[in-house]
């Protein structure tokens, strides 16, 4: 995992995918077929062993944890940018003139 925040993810991880993938491919061909439902048990085995190998290089562990947001306060949805009642919270609302940043780990919903 790399700390740039890459959307690539690992090797492992893409092998993983890729096996699986590569069943469903093989199930999905073998019921355009006929259905010839020897292959399609061979394409879920071969999903099964995909699951394992996810498991095996921890698929799910690996995630993107991106930077910070930054999320703008002022948000105004009037045409000329006054502020009005249609601003969010009402013409006393937010009064920051900047963004915030805010931490993910800490409230991940913004």
């Amino acid at each position: 995992m790399s700390s740039e925040g890459s959307h690539a993810g690992r090797p492992s991880s893409w092998v993983a995918v890729a096996v699986i993938f590569v069943g469903f491919v093989v199930g999905g061909v073998a019921l355009c077929l006929g259905p010839l439902w020897v292959m399609v048990w061979v394409g879920a085995g071969i999903i099964v062993a995909g699951l394992l190998v996810s498991w095996m290089v921890h698929l799910f562990a690996d995630v993107v944890v991106d930077a910070p947001r930054v999320i703008p306060e002022i948000v105004d949805y009037s045409l000329f940018g006054a502020r009005s009642s249609k601003r969010r919270g009402g013409d006393a609302g937010e009064v920051l003139d900047r963004p915030i940043s805010t931490d993910t780990q800490e409230s991940p919903h913004g």
